[in-house]
């Protein structure tokens, strides 16, 4: 079995501070605006999670691409079942 991808064992980390862009950004937002330091973490934590479901879900939804659906077939072959 091939070793994944050095893009393939990053993209975890990628997604995770995209969604921590997301929550500082909205921390900041909420900061200049309100001028609480609380309510702006408040607003930053929630973002954050938000933002991490939110991408979660994208990348569930998306279709695997060629080389991915081979390996999930050759994933399948090894275990017996079919998934078709």
């Amino acid at each position: 079995m091939s070793e994944p991808s050095r893009r393939d064992r990053t993209r975890p980390i990628e997604l995770l501070a995209l969604a921590g862009g997301f929550g500082l950004f909205t921390g900041l937002v909420v900061l200049l605006s309100m001028r609480d330091l609380v309510l702006a973490l408040i607003f930053a934590g929630v973002a954050g999670i938000v933002g991490i479901v939110v991408l979660a879900m994208l990348a569930l939804a998306t279709r695997p691409t060629g080389d991915e659906e081979l390996d999930l077939r050759e994933q399948d072959d090894q275990q017996g079942t079919s998934g078709h």
